[in-house]
């Protein structure tokens, strides 16, 4: 264990002994929560627990309802995320839910690969979305704080709707995205369900998934220092040098990339598609406008916008 990590568990350690003496004397169980909560170990901890029981209402879900496959899974992704909700309330943080995007795609897979079994294109499926998974995970676990922070545009829809907040955070933070990365990840749980094999055209595509993801990897992490060295107002060197958000550019032909790759192994369109085209819809309607509009309190936003594609990470002409 290195320095950095004993020094977060002695740290938790104190507080845990300040809080067991002095907590009830100040504002009671209030007092002891947000003590808590400031703490890195004991929000890892907190938020991993959070996930283990929401897998395992889920897995229970799914096991007791008589419904089709996909039904079936779509009411225990619903019992999953209303888990992840619950705790979002109890620690009154939306952000709870932040890593639910990325760890829910890799347990419906490897659950479908225990239960049917793999072939090459199961194998190669569920590689692509673990390598995108394990990623984007890591990529929240590096910048997680703890459950005192909140992202910013949570708490500016909280700002704004009031009273109705607690059900913009049920539906727009929790439900809808749980719905659209459901939709993501159903053709790939269907062509291990259903055993398809691969050809050409999916290994292609998953080829481009593959680099779709490493993309939104090189991204985060230009991103990353650039934040720490906080040169200037936007970032303008490597992938973002042309583009604004080249990071949400590799997740929407990540499963772009998935869909397209099962269409080809079972030579028809069906429902394939649907993912891709409603986190298309949900980045270009919803995050892009959200984040842009952030940035167009900055002087000089405008010029910048001018000189960048939203996505392409090629100049303008």
């Amino acid at each position: 264990m290195n320095d950095l990590g004993i020094e977060q568990i002695l740290l938790f350690s104190g507080e845990l002994r300040s809080i067991i003496v002095f907590g009830f004397f100040s504002t009671g169980g209030d007092y002891i929560l947000k003590k808590l909560k400031n703490n890195r170990v004991f929000s890892f901890a907190a938020v991993t627990v959070v996930y283990i029981i929401a897998i395992i209402v889920g897995i229970i879900t799914y096991r007791i309802v008589d419904l089709p496959w996909w039904l079936a899974l779509l009411a225990a992704d619903t019992a999953a995320t209303a888990v992840t909700f619950l705790f979002s309330v109890i620690f009154s943080n939306a952000s709870v839910y932040d890593p639910y995007w990325s760890v829910q795609p890799i347990v419906i897979l490897a659950a479908y690969a225990v239960g049917k079994g793999l072939n090459a294109f199961g194998i190669m499926l569920l590689a692509v979305v673990c390598f995108w998974g394990i990623r984007l995970t890591a990529n929240w676990a590096y910048t997680f704080a703890n459950l005192n922070h909140q992202d910013w545009r949570y708490t500016m829809l909280k700002e704004k709707t009031g009273v109705f907040y607690p059900v913009i955070n049920f539906v727009g933070i929790h439900m809808v995205p749980t719905l659209v990365v459901y939709a993501c990840v159903l053709p790939a749980a269907y062509a291990i369900k259903e055993g398809l094999t691969a050809n050409i055209g999916s290994i292609l595509f998953l080829c481009m998934s593959i680099c779709a993801a490493s993309m939104q990897g090189i991204a985060d992490i230009q991103m990353h220092k650039f934040r720490r060295k906080k040169n200037g107002a936007f970032i303008r060197n490597g992938l973002w040098k042309h583009s604004r958000h080249p990071n949400y550019l590799g997740e929407i032909l990540m499963w772009w990339g998935v869909g397209l790759a099962v269409v080809c192994a079972a030579q028809e369109i069906s429902f394939f598609l649907v993912g891709a085209m409603a986190n298309t819809v949900l980045f270009l309607a919803v995050s892009i406008p959200m984040a842009d509009g952030r940035q167009s309190r900055k002087e000089g936003f405008t010029q910048y916008k001018k000189e960048t594609r939203m996505l392409l990470p090629i100049a303008k002409g």
